[in-house]
């Protein structure tokens, strides 16, 4: 078995371990794959669990796309934690056009504010486009980007506005 088949192999065993049950530490994970016949040292381990976007979580390590596993939804948690502090960093105006919502940041901070609100997963969100000083965030509908525009806005430092254009 050549070196690439032999990671696919294990990163396999990896999301399967960890699909089976709470895995709690790198070193749990290590014993169970050890015990399913795969050994692997322990900084190995680690890119592994870097390269398949394992996040851990007081559950124990979450497979990708299964935040709804976690028993006390501290991801989704984590994310909308995330989104708040870069609205209010980085987030110098919102406004409403139609049915989308444009966020206006200094130069450079747009990228970063539009993966927090993709991360976010906001109901009504169609897509996010990012520029350097600008993101615009479709929503379904214009009265969804009315929604949206305001919960963006709301917790904006005071001197931050919201305006409104349809």
């Amino acid at each position: 078995m050549n070196s690439h088949s032999t990671t696919l192999r294990r990163r396999d065993e990896i999301l399967k371990v960890i699909r089976d049950g709470a895995v709690h530490s790198q070193e749990e994970l290590q014993h169970r794959l050890q015990r399913r016949g795969i050994d692997v040292a322990q900084p190995t381990l680690s890119r592994d669990l870097k390269d398949l976007g394992l996040a851990k979580s007081a559950a124990g390590y979450v497979v990708p796309g299964a935040e709804a596993l976690a028993a006390d939804g501290e991801l989704k948690a984590r994310r909308e934690e995330r989104l708040e502090r870069a609205l209010r960093e980085w987030v110098l105006g919102v406004a409403t056009a139609g049915n989308l919502v444009v966020l206006k940041t200094p130069p450079a901070a747009a990228h970063p504010v539009a993966r927090a609100l993709d991360e976010a997963a906001l109901e009504g969100v169609v897509g996010t486009i990012a520029g350097d000083d600008t993101i615009f965030l479709a929503a379904a509908t214009g009265a969804i980007s009315q929604r949206l525009a305001r919960r963006l806005s709301s917790g904006l430092l005071p001197n931050r506005s919201r305006r409104g254009h349809g």
